[in-house]
């Protein structure tokens, strides 16, 4: 199994439930395929740096997970045929210095993940 991160922009014109089975989705194609999903990263609505398909905008999802090799081509077909997803880039971590640097990203996504968490739920209070 092999260290993989997946940033997935999808379109900014689906509503907040729309966009969560999106990302159920894409995370169901990670896992249906033998992938172990280690940390996710809702980064939320951002500019896009140029219009994808007239859309200014983006919700930008990162995931990071381990899997076979075999499996990353299903993936990105599977990303490809899905008409609500704009961008996604896919992310190989191979040598033993990458693969450092992808347990401290993990790491720090697994820090601010709970801190997010609790102010969303300060302000529901």
């Amino acid at each position: 199994m092999r260290h993989y991160e997946n940033l997935v922009i999808v379109k900014p014109t689906l509503t907040e439930e729309e966009i969560k089975n999106t990302i159920a989705l894409v995370e169901e194609v990670i896992t249906a395929n033998g992938g172990e999903i280690i940390a996710r990263d809702a980064m939320g609505m951002k500019k896009l740096a140029y219009p994808i398909e007239k859309n200014a905008r983006g919700y930008f999802y990162v995931m990071y997970y381990k899997a076979a090799p075999s499996a990353i081509s299903e993936i990105e077909r599977r990303f490809r045929i899905n008409e609500e997803i704009l961008r996604f880039v896919t992310m190989k971590y191979d040598s033993k210095r990458e693969i450092k640097a992808w347990e401290t990203m993990v790491e720090k996504t697994k820090k601010v993940a709970p801190v997010v968490a609790e102010k969303k739920e300060e302000v529901a209070s």
